[in-house]
């Protein structure tokens, strides 16, 4: 049966993929359409699917474009092609949901027709969903901060993660800032591995302290957050190559580390990351060359827990962690006093 005026097929490796409502809006400012968003993720395919494979994900949904609200889908639809795979996770509560496992640039371009601009793939693989393989160290600015800032706390990060032994990979995260990605052996839990983001980002604060805080409580941010919570379980962040919900349609792109000092996140968008990927290739092409052991990572934190240094808040919807401080904003902990 051939699509109706409203839906346009498109070839996506050797798959038929129908995209309802080409010609809908999704970024109003620069005019990029549905469609524009569809061939985008066939241009990137391979290179976004490094970042994605094998991994449950998130559907973040923009129905109505990036200028709307979005909601998030965590099980997948029933009425998805058979090719579309799934993974089960398993929530606390006891719950779960099979979510969506992209591993075909046919995925990619089902998934951009449902309105996924980005991609938040969960930091495991389907073989083992309780044990990531991925550290992720996610670069938040405040909004007093710039993106030379971000630049700067990216650079020492990347520093201290090569003292201790590490490869790392940095993208702009296609907002306002950076983030930087390492492949870990998948050998301990989401604690361990938030844990270990706590720890180098406190290193990364002690020594640029007019830069970089870890302190969760926004009262309390100067400069670059670094968001540790982002390696909790359940926490997603847009994936190498996410085209995110800017007016320009910016893309969370992967960086070499000589491009970071600068880097302008504003160069990276819908329109110029395709020809970018075809001329210079991919800079995180090597990441998965090799997976690196959280030891170092660990020590480092038993070196800052004997100096007094231990948990740090949650996100408000965890359980409180065994010598995590008080859960509350400082400001209400002095007034109830």
């Amino acid at each position: 049966m051939p699509p109706r005026a409203d839906h346009v097929e498109v070839d996506a490796g050797g798959r038929t993929v129908t995209v309802s409502n080409p010609g809908k809006v999704y970024f109003p400012e620069a005019g990029y359409t549905k469609l524009d968003l569809v061939r985008y993720y066939l241009e990137v395919g391979e290179a976004a699917l490094r970042g994605v494979r094998d991994r449950p994900m998130v559907l973040k949904r923009f129905v109505n474009g990036a200028a709307e609200e979005p909601f998030f889908q965590k099980r997948a639809p029933k009425s998805r092609p058979e090719w579309v795979g799934v993974s089960r996770i398993t929530f606390p509560s006891g719950r779960h949901a099979d979510m969506v496992v992209a591993n075909e640039v046919a995925d990619l371009a089902w998934a951009a027709n449902l309105g996924c601009l980005d991609l938040n793939p969960w930091p495991v693989r389907t073989a083992d969903v309780d044990r990531p393989d991925e550290l992720r160290v996610d670069l938040d600015p405040t909004p007093e901060a710039d993106f030379a800032q971000v630049r700067e706390v990216a650079l020492e990060v990347g520093a201290v993660l090569s003292e201790l032994g590490y490869a790392s990979f940095p993208k702009t995260s296609g907002s306002r800032g950076i983030h930087i990605y390492v492949r870990i052996e998948p050998r301990w839990g989401f604690a361990d591995v938030r844990r270990s983001a706590l720890a180098l980002g406190r290193e990364v604060e002690r020594r640029i302290p007019a830069l970089a805080t870890t302190a969760w409580w926004k009262e309390e941010r100067h400069g670059v957050f670094i968001d540790y919570n982002q390696n909790a379980r359940d926490r997603t962040v847009a994936s190498a190559y996410s085209v995110r919900a800017m007016p320009d349609a910016r893309v969370s792109c992967p960086l070499d580390w000589s491009e970071v000092a600068d880097a302008d996140p504003a160069a990276f968008t819908l329109a110029t990351v395709p020809a970018r990927l075809r001329e210079r290739g991919d800079p995180g092409a090597g990441i998965d060359d090799r997976a690196f052991s959280l030891e170092p990572l660990l020590e480092l934190v038993e070196r800052q827990e004997r100096g007094g240094q231990g948990d740090a808040p949650w996100p408000p919807h965890f359980p409180k962690g065994e010598d995590e401080p008080v859960r509350a904003q400082p400001s209400r902990r002095r007034a109830s006093k």
